[in-house]
């Protein structure tokens, strides 16, 4: 696909690549063909609370990290929802922004209560859930910041979110094998979200960094055609 072609159809992957991430998330990073043993990426900041490594202090880990996909797929979604230069309408708009409101929402821990949700374990959710609805309620405002800024942003939201989860989910992996009494291999959810997630990262930052390197080549191809036409004349 030819960077042309991906500007036109940018919006649109833009939308299939945050629901792929979140898509992944949600789905099987340990299959199993019992449903009730299947570990989805949203289960894993819960259940390696209860992984004997994790709670005897033999493996430690950030849980929250596990989090930080839903994180960047709300914060991406909120500040791309009003670019200009995607060309969003207010069905997509609408749309972005409730992906940005449910992703941000799925980081509440089971059977909350609003004082658990100020209690030390859980105030770093907490947090991040607040800033995801301040971006959100903020969104159109987001559009006048520079592509430039908007670019680094999300670049740096959509690493986080890969490089993290997806390395403390294989430090945890051995023990999964050991909790099933047999070798476990990442399902597909993790390969979805991590290419979801890279995709947005692409589709964000590639096409107007092509834009720009594309402009003085432009610009020297039309200074030779109106050298080659002074000559002529």
């Amino acid at each position: 696909m030819t960077v042309d072609r991906l500007n036109r159809h940018r919006r649109w992957l833009l939308l299939f690549s945050l629901l792929l991430s979140l898509a992944g998330y949600f789905g099987p990073w340990i299959d199993h063909p019992v449903a009730g043993l299947v570990i989805t990426g949203l289960d894993l900041a819960e259940v390696v609370k209860f992984l004997p490594a994790v709670r005897s202090g033999a493996l430690t880990l950030w849980r929250e990290g596990f989090y930080l996909p839903l994180l960047a797929v709300s914060l991406t979604s909120s500040l791309l929802a009003f670019r200009r230069e995607l060309g969003y309408g207010w069905p997509l708009r609408g749309f972005l922004l409730l992906v940005a409101g449910v992703a941000a929402l799925n980081m509440l821990p089971p059977a909350w209560s609003p004082g658990l949700l100020l209690t030390p374990e859980f105030r770093t959710q907490t947090a991040a859930m607040a800033l995801c609805f301040a971006a959100l309620l903020f969104s159109p405002f987001w559009a006048l910041l520079p592509q430039g800024v908007t670019g680094s942003l999300v670049a740096i939201l959509q690493l986080a979110a890969v490089v993290w989860p997806v390395a403390g989910f294989l430090r945890l992996l051995p023990q999964f094998s050991l909790l099933y009494n047999h070798p476990q291999t990442p399902g597909w959810g993790m390969g979805a979200m991590v290419a979801g997630l890279l995709g947005t990262l692409v589709l964000t930052v590639v096409p107007p960094l092509a834009r720009r390197f594309a402009r003085p080549h432009q610009m020297d191809a039309r200074e030779g055609e109106m050298d080659a036409t002074g000559r002529n004349e």
